[in-house]
């Protein structure tokens, strides 16, 4: 047996892992505009729903599976049915393609937390960030112009994520959880706390939550919230069922479940009140409407809150460092999270230790992110992302509600479950909506998703979607198709 341990010390720390990394970049920088962009308090109405329905019905087959396996997410669903082996390889390395770019995310963002100090971004942060740092590059001569500072600002980021996980589970992830994730809130809640008495706070709260009802009959509102969860949760990336292997025996999942999307939901909601916050006060100083400023992704992290803060006086020195902090955070729980699914897989099919089996992907992983060093770095950063969350991803959701839900037969769960839940009790209903309802609209976000990626998509950023695609598939085939090593790859104990 490897000398490296796979469990959780306690209940708490798979909590502050699970939540750790459900609340990421997504929760700070894309919910305040989904909000935003799509009713504002009128999108609550689909929110809520998609959680009940969608967010907390899957998790609960994830972490029901997971936990009765007590095994990799590959090991698993050859357990099922051998010939669906190449899904327990397909979406691990999926995952593992979102750790590399995020890498390059969290090397910006090391980067502005120096520079917040002095405001090092200059008066107009728009140029510094897209010309001085990234020296983007639509051309994929880009390639061909590595840029140091990035280079060694995401390896400092692989070696921080190195250090943490490739100790024991506990001493490593566990530990680092249960510090981390406290940490990240306390400092949200300062952050949000002095934007709500900036001058003009006001202003920004009445854009994001006043409600257009008319949007409810609109079929897109509905998809964005569903789209939002699936995301936000990290559903059907394996790293529910993953982190759900690793618990204790006797764990109440059904209440685990419900306090991680409880959590999940409050703090993408707080921070979705600083977000706008800010921004009623740089309209207010600036003239400009509200609509004119809000936006999502890199921009708002890295355009629009640092001309803020250039406007703000000397409040920014202390509230810049702590909302770049806490980006940081953010990014860092949910990429620990974003290893696990394909090591505990490796672990269990070659025999390797965690130790060895994390710093091999370490290695790989920092070594194919310096792509994203370079000026071409930040488009093909866009082309991944969408590839893997619009296409892949979704896909695979699909796929693991078939085999979760009805080869698995995910009813001989609901006894287990329930014996051990002291909040909500699973019947009919929840085998209804993991079996039918999810399937199909996860299949209907995902053709969504496939025509924007393909409808948006010139000559270069298709030809990376599909190199994209062809690393994604061959490198699963190739997990499928190595024999194993491991003695014990073939034997499965099974709880239920």
């Amino acid at each position: 047996m490897s000398q490296d341990k796979n469990e959780w010390g306690s209940n708490l720390s798979f909590i502050l892992a699970m939540i750790g990394s459900a609340v990421g970049l997504g929760n700070i920088w894309r919910y305040p505009y989904v909000l935003y962009s799509n009713g504002g308090g009128a999108f609550y109405i689909p929110y809520i729903v998609a959680i009940l329905l969608m967010g907390i019905p899957f998790l609960i087959l994830e972490y029901g599976v997971g936990y009765n396996y007590k095994s990799s997410f590959a090991k698993a669903v050859k357990k099922i049915n051998a010939k669906w082996e190449y899904l327990g390889w397909f979406l691990p390395v999926s995952v593992f393609m979102i750790m590399i770019y995020y890498s390059a995310i969290l090397g910006w963002d090391g980067i502005y937390m120096i520079l917040s100090f002095t405001k090092g971004w200059g008066a107009d942060p728009n140029a510094f960030f897209t010309t001085t740092l990234l020296q983007s590059s639509e051309s994929m001569s880009g390639l061909l112009n590595f840029i140091p500072v990035i280079a060694v600002a995401m390896l400092l980021s692989w070696a921080i994520i190195w250090l943490i996980s490739h100790r024991d589970l506990e001493k490593g992830l566990g530990k680092v959880s249960k510090a981390l994730v406290p940490l990240l809130f306390l400092i949200m809640v300062v952050i949000v706390g002095f934007s709500l008495t900036l001058p003009g706070a006001s202003i920004g709260l009445a854009e994001l939550f006043n409600p257009d009802w008319s949007l409810l009959f609109n079929f897109n509102i509905w998809m964005a919230a569903f789209g939002q969860i699936i995301f936000s949760l990290s559903l059907g990336m394996s790293i529910a069922f993953t982190y759900a292997s690793y618990t204790k025996d006797g764990s109440d999942l059904v209440t685990n479940t419900i306090s991680i999307a409880l959590a999940n939901s409050l703090f993408e909601n707080f921070a979705a009140l600083g977000v706008f916050s800010i921004l009623g006060y740089m309209s207010m100083q600036s003239g400009t409407a509200v609509a004119d400023l809000v936006t999502q992704g890199t921009g708002l992290v890295f355009i629009v809150y640092p001309t803020v803060f250039n406007v703000l006086g000397n409040w920014a020195y202390v509230l810049g460092p702590l909302f770049f902090m806490a980006v940081y955070l953010a990014g860092l729980t949910s990429i620990l999270s974003t290893i696990e699914p394909l090591s505990f897989s490796i672990q269990n099919k070659f025999g390797l230790t965690r130790s060895k089996t994390m710093t091999i992907l370490i290695i790989v992983g920092a070594a194919i992110s310096m792509l994203y060093a370079t000026s071409f770095g930040g488009c093909l950063l866009g082309v991944v992302d969408t590839f893997v969350n619009q296409i892949a991803i979704l896909i695979g959701v699909v796929a693991e509600c078939i085999v979760f839900a009805w080869l698995f037969n995910a009813e001989k769960l609901i006894d287990f479950l329930n014996s051990r839940s002291k909040t909500l009790k699973l019947g009919k209903w929840w085998l209804v909506v993991v079996k039918y309802i999810l399937p199909i609209v996860v299949t209907i976000i995902w053709i969504g998703g496939m025509v924007d990626a393909i409808s948006n998509s010139g000559f270069e950023i298709l030809l990376f979607t599909i190199l994209s695609a062809a690393v994604l598939l061959i490198t699963s085939f190739i997990f499928t198709i190595r024999p194993a090593k491991n003695p014990d790859w073939d034997n499965v104990e099974e709880r239920v």
